[in-house]
C-alpha cells in the first residue's frame, strides 16, 4: 500500500541505535533480556566498514544522482529525497505534512488505488515520508521493474494530483491525528520542550498544528507550498541494489531530466537556548510522570559529535546504559528510559526521555542528576567505555547491512554536507573517543545550569518533591499558576 510514515524519512527524526536495540531487545524474553544486561558477553574487535563503491552524477536542472551497486538480491531500492520538510513551514504548522498526504493521493493522472496496483505489480510500495528538513518518497521493486518504477516514483515527486475533491478528507484524517497526539502525554512534553528551546517564531519550537490552524488551510496552500518547495535543484535521487546502471540512468534521465530546477534551499536554523528551566504540566490522576530532560548538543558534522555519540551511548543511549540500569533494572522506576541527539541544521539537542511511576517521579530525577554528575566527575572505567565504543561500530555496521541502510546513511551524509569520507571514518572516529573525553564531554555539554526540563503528569502528587530537589534550585519555574 502507499502510505505516508508520519514523522520519518531516510533521514528520520529520532535515534536509530537505540531504536534497533531496543527493537531486538523487546523481542525476547525478560529473563534472557535481563541476564544480557548484567552478563555482556566478551569485548570483540569492531569490523571496518567499506562503502561499496558507488557511482555519482548531475543532471543539468541540478539534480544529483547516486547509484550504489549492492547485494545478491535481485531487487532494488529507489528513494527521491527533496530538500523540503517541517523546517519550510514556517507558521503554517504541518503544511509540509499535509502536502506529503495529498501527493500520495494520486498522481500523473492515476488514483491512489491504481499507484497501488501499478507498484504492487512490481513487487513493491510507494512510501512518502516527512521529515523535519526532507520528504523522502521511495520504493523497493523487482530488479526487472526498476526502470519502470523511477518513472513512476517521478510521477508522485513531480505531477501529484492534489486533487481538490480529496482534500477535505485527507485533511479530516490529519486533524484526527493532531487530536490524538495531543491527548498524549510524550507529546504534550515534546511540544512544550521544543517550545522552551526554540520558541514559537521558528519551526523547530512548534511540532503540532492547533486544530483550528490545520482546518484553515486549504488547496491553494497546499500547492503553493508544492510549487515552492518541489524543484530538481533541492532533490537527489539515490538507487541501491541489483539493477542495469546503463538502463537506470536512461531512466532517471527520462523521467527527471525537464524538470524545473525551482526555488533554492533558503531555509535558517536556530540555536537552542539554554536553561535552566523547568516546566510542569499538570495531568490530573495521571499514574505516570512523562520526563522531557535535555541540553543544546552539538551539530552531526561538529568535531565533538563522536565523543557526543559515545557519552551519549553509554549514559542513556543504549539498552546497557547506566540510566537504563539505573532506573529500570535497579530501582524500578520506569521500563523504557533512553537519551538521543536530534540533529539541526545550527547544533542539535541531547534529550532524556522517561515515563516514571509518578510517586517516583523525585526519586527518578535524583538518580538521573547523580548519573549525569557521576559520569561528569568519574572517568568511566575503561571496560565499560569499550564496550560501548564497539557497541555504537557494531550498529553502525548493521545499518549499512541494507540498501535501505545504505540509502539512509548516504542521504545523511549529503544533507548535512559531511566529508566524502564520513562513513568510512565514522567507526575510526568513535573508536578514538577515549574514556576521558566521555567525562569532559558530559562536563561541557550537560552542565544542570543550561538543562531544560518538562514534567507532564498529576501535580498534586509530584510538584512538591520535585521542587524541592536541589539540582533545580535558580531555575526558572514554570507551573500553570504562573502562566
Amino acid at each position: 500500500m502507499i502510505g505516508i510514515a508520519k514523522g520519518m524519512s531516510p533521514m528520520a527524526k529520532t535515534s536509530l541505535r537505540a531504536a534497533l536495540a531496543a527493537a531486538s531487545l523487546a523481542l525476547l524474553p525478560a529473563a534472557t533480556v535481563q541476564a544480557q544486561i548484567h552478563e555482556q558477553p566478551p569485548i570483540g574487535e569492531p569490523v571496518a566498514f567499506e562503502l561499496p563503491e558507488t557511482r555519482h552524477f548531475t543532471l543539468d536542472n541540478g539534480l544529483e544522482v547516486t547509484f550504489i551497486p549492492f547485494g545478491l538480491a535481485p531487487t532494488v531500492d529507489i528513494s527521491v529525497q527533496v530538500r523540503a520538510g517541517n523546517i519550510d513551514d514556517g507558521a503554517q504548522t504541518w503544511l509540509a505534512d499535509l502536502t506529503g498526504a495529498m501527493m500520495e493521493e494520486g498522481a500523473g493522472g492515476r488514483s491512489k488505488e491504481a499507484l497501488a496496483e501499478t507498484i504492487a505489480s512490481m513487487g513493491g510500495n510507494i512510501n512518502v515520508g516527512i521529515g523535519l528538513h526532507t520528504t523522502g518518497i521511495s520504493t523497493g521493486v523487482l530488479s526487472q521493474y526498476g526502470p519502470d518504477a523511477v518513472a513512476l516514483l517521478a510521477d508522485v515527486v513531480r505531477r501529484p494530483n492534489l486533487d481538490a475533491d480529496e482534500f477535505e478528507r485527507v485533511r479530516a484524517n490529519l486533524v484526527r491525528d493532531v487530536d490524538v497526539s495531543r491527548a498524549q502525554p510524550g507529546s504534550i512534553a515534546t511540544e512544550a520542550y521544543r517550545d522552551l528551546m526554540f520558541g514559537a517564531d521558528h519551526p523547530y519550537g512548534h511540532i503540532l498544528p492547533t486544530e483550528e490552524q490545520l482546518r484553515g488551510y486549504t488547496i491553494e496552500d497546499v500547492n503553493a507550498f508544492y510549487a515552492e518547495h518541489f524543484g530538481a535543484g533541492r532533490t537527489r535521487i539515490y538507487i541501491a541494489g541489483r539493477f542495469d546502471q546503463a538502463a537506470m540512468e536512461a531512466a532517471v534521465r527520462e523521467a527527471f531530466g525537464d524538470w524545473e530546477t525551482g526555488e533554492p534551499d533558503s531555509v535558517e536554523g536556530a540555536t537552542a537556548s539554554a536553561g535552566p528551566v523547568v516546566q510542569l504540566i499538570d495531568r490530573p490522576g495521571a499514574p505516570q510522570t512523562t520526563i522531557r530532560l535535555g541540553f543544546p548538543g552539538v551539530a552531526i558534522g561538529d568535531p565533538a559529535a563522536p565523543a557526543m555519540e559515545v557519552m551519549n551511548a553509554l549514559l542513556g543511549g543504549s539498552f546497557t546504559s547506566r540510566l537504563t540500569r539505573n532506573l529500570r533494572e535497579d530501582k524500578g522506576y520506569t521500563y523504557s528510559p533512553g537519551s538521543g541527539e536530534t540533529w539541526m541544521l545550527d547544533g542539535g539537542l541531547w534529550t532524556f526521555n522517561a515515563d516514571v511511576t509518578a510517586a517516583d517521579t523525585a526519586a527518578a530525577l535524583r538518580e538521573t542528576f547523580y548519573e549525569i554528575g557521576r559520569l561528569q566527575s568519574e572517568t568511566p572505567p575503561h571496560e565499560e567505555a569499550q564496550g560501548i565504543r564497539n557497541w555504537l561500530a557494531g550498529i553502525f555496521i548493521l545499518q549499512n547491512a541494507s540498501t535501505g541502510g545504505l540509502i539512509n546513511q548516504l542521504a545523511q551524509r549529503d544533507f548535512w554536507g559531511l566529508p566524502d569520507d564520513y562513513l568510512e571514518a565514522y567507526v575510526p572516529n568513535i573508536l578514538a573517543v577515549s574514556d576521558e573525553d566521555i567525562s569532559e564531554t558530559a562536563r561541557t555539554y550537560l552542565p544542570l545550569d543550561r538543562m531544560t526540563l518538562v514534567l507532564v503528569g498529576d501535580l498534586e502528587t509530584i510538584q512538591a518533591d520535585v521542587l524541592a530537589l536541589p539540582e533545580l534550585e535558580g531555575a526558572r519555574i514554570i507551573t500553570p499558576d504562573s502562566e
